[in-house]
């Protein structure tokens, strides 16, 4: 993934001022078959999980290249100054699972007359249930935090559809404040700060770090609410 050479973003604008979009657009980003992106709210995984969706062609508020869900705008314009390098022979096919938006995605399901009953269910198995029906699609997956939906076993349930998803020749690309989804077998995994983005191992992040430490000694952490 590279800047497009054509639509330049101007650096001194949002989002070009986030570290690791600026990054992004000067450098590009090689995506394996499995990346996961993690980091602090507002650095910047969100944003460029959505330019990415937008860049492959797929509707901004979630699901496959086909929706036309719409409700408000809250997308930046990232994904116009990005072009997508793929593979000889790599799908053209997606689906993009954004946490935030999936009330409304389903909303859209049911108006065009795909009563799948995902409102009916639970918002965790919502999410579930949408991955299972859409696992025919072979191509980039997409998913940013998932994990607002889904308890610790969900995740892992998540974790197992995915990697099949991947065994059977598609790529994801995931953002998370998981430690369970950033333990994802085999992945990239992309830190994301003030430094911009940086690879790295999995017990080397701030995340795991913080988790471990929080559940070591829980005792400790009331404090930080004063």
């Amino acid at each position: 993934m590279e800047a497009h050479p054509l639509a330049p973003l101007d650096r001194a604008t949002w989002p070009a001022t986030l570290p690791a979009v600026r990054q992004v657009l000067d450098e590009g980003l090689d995506l394996g078959p499995v990346t996961v992106v993690v980091g602090e709210n507002g650095a910047g995984k969100s944003t460029l999980i959505e330019a990415i969706a937008t860049a492959f062609g797929l509707n901004a508020e979630g699901g496959s290249t086909g929706a036309q869900s719409a409700t408000r705008r809250t997308e930046s314009e990232l994904g116009e100054h990005l072009q997508l390098v793929r593979g000889a022979g790599s799908s053209r096919r997606g689906f993009f699972l954004r946490a935030e938006t999936m009330h409304g995605f389903f909303s859209y399901l049911e108006d065009v007359g795909f009563d799948s009953g995902l409102h009916r269910r639970s918002h965790g198995e919502s999410f579930l249930e949408l991955v299972t029906e859409r696992s025919r699609i072979q191509g980039l997956w997409l998913l940013d935090e998932p994990e607002s939906a889904l308890s610790l076993s969900s995740c892992l349930a998540l974790l197992g559809q995915l990697r099949d998803l991947v065994a059977g020749g598609s790529q994801v690309v995931l953002s998370t404040h998981s430690p369970v989804l950033a333990a994802f077998p085999g992945a990239d995994i992309l830190e994301v700060g003030d430094w911009g983005l940086r690879p790295s191992d999995y017990d080397d992040l701030d995340l795991v770090r913080t988790w471990r430490g929080f559940l070591d000694a829980p005792e400790r952490y009331p404090r930080h609410l004063d």
